[in-house]
């Protein structure tokens, strides 16, 4: 059989290789590397690894041995070149022999951001980037969102009716949607770094907000609760909730904020104008303190608003199930204060699904908007 020798074919398989790691590996991003031999025959391929560590090169490399000497290494993110908890990957390719490189993006951050190439070539090894570099950079978005604009990539997950309804009036939510939509939610969640809920959700479901799928159980997102007065914690009791541990955003001015509670993490933010966790800031403190790249919001319908209102939702999951419950039932959304269609946030459709009776849609935000 011949060898693959198409280049594109190669990235392509790095990307769906760093697609493993989605979830796992903050905070470092999810990077992908396959690695073929003079004759074009893949000899190693690796991913970055829990935690981020180790990185898909050196994984790669492990496991190709020898092989891959003279050879190709494809890596969708460009190699580091700083000494870490890990030696630098661009020096781990040239102590290899790799004789080409190719790279679909460069790497934002300050301590790489060019280094590692120049790294290759000084080498001796030549390099070419820029292979599916949309692919690349949509993969890493909340790595680039995090390095670039200090916070991370922001996913709204929604189920429900017709009508946009997650409930009745009385209250009563489970189930509008499908088991097939509910196992593909917990899908979603494995492949983010965070979970996040407003207060009120966790009162009224006490949610676990785990990933239940058959084997993934160690893939539950960290799970964050946005809770402003510390109301979960009246009177300095420990809530009995499925949810624990967590963390739980606070604000700066509140009493007694113990920095950790039997298994609960506080983090102090500013609070908004009314009262409320300001989202860009509990985003901020995710990114900064823990290094959180990746986080899907969950609700309730206030929070869901919240992040809408500042323009910080990066991507839109939708599950629609066939039932309609009415103006009287409780919206997906809370007010965004829009009074012209000029004002409306714009998102363009990126994937539609049928599952069982009903209808996924994912969402990305227009660039601009």
């Amino acid at each position: 059989m011949a060898p693959r020798t198409d280049d594109a074919d190669h990235m392509r398989a790095a990307l769906a290789l760093a697609r493993r790691g989605l979830g796992r590996t903050y905070p470092n991003p999810a990077v992908g590397c396959v690695l073929t031999n003079p004759e074009g025959y893949v000899v190693g391929r690796g991913w970055t690894q829990p935690s981020g560590r180790p990185h898909a090169e050196t994984e790669a490399l492990r496991r190709a041995g020898g092989a891959a000497r003279g050879g190709t290494a494809y890596v969708t993110l460009e190699p580091c070149c700083h000494v870490g908890q890990t030696p630098p990957c661009s020096q781990a390719l040239i102590d290899a022999g790799i004789a080409r490189v190719v790279v679909a993006t460069n790497d934002p951050d300050p301590r790489v951001s060019g280094g590692g190439l120049k790294a290759l070539r000084q080498a001796g090894i030549a390099v070419e980037t820029g292979l599916l570099e949309a692919e690349a950079r949509e993969i890493n978005a909340g790595f680039f969102l995090r390095t670039e604009a200090g916070r991370p990539m922001v996913t709204l997950k929604l189920a429900t009716s017709l009508d946009g309804r997650i409930a009745t009036a009385s209250g009563q939510s489970q189930w509008i949607t499908g088991e097939e939509s509910r196992a593909r939610a917990h899908l979603l969640r494995a492949a983010h770094d965070a979970i996040l809920v407003g207060r009120g959700t966790v009162e009224a479901d006490n949610p676990s907000l785990t990933c239940r799928l058959p084997g993934c159980a160690d893939r539950s997102p960290l799970r964050v609760v946005l809770d402003s007065k510390l109301s979960l914690f009246k009177d300095g009791g420990v809530p009995h909730l499925k949810i624990h541990p967590a963390w739980v955003i606070c604000g700066k001015d509140i009493e007694n904020c113990t920095p950790a509670l039997n298994g609960w993490e506080m983090i102090p933010v500013e609070l908004g104008k009314d009262g409320r966790v300001d989202p860009f800031a509990a985003l901020q403190a995710l990114a900064v303190l823990k290094g959180v790249t990746r986080v899907l919001v969950e609700g309730g319908g206030e929070v869901a608003g919240s992040f809408l209102r500042g323009n910080l939702v990066d991507r839109v999951v939708w599950f629609r199930a066939p039932v309609v419950i009415g103006g009287d039932g409780r919206p997906a959304l809370g007010g965004l204060g829009v009074e012209t269609l000029a004002q409306a946030l714009r998102f363009r459709v990126q994937s539609r699904e049928v599952l069982g009776q009903d209808v996924v849609e994912t969402y990305v935000r227009e660039a601009g908007s």
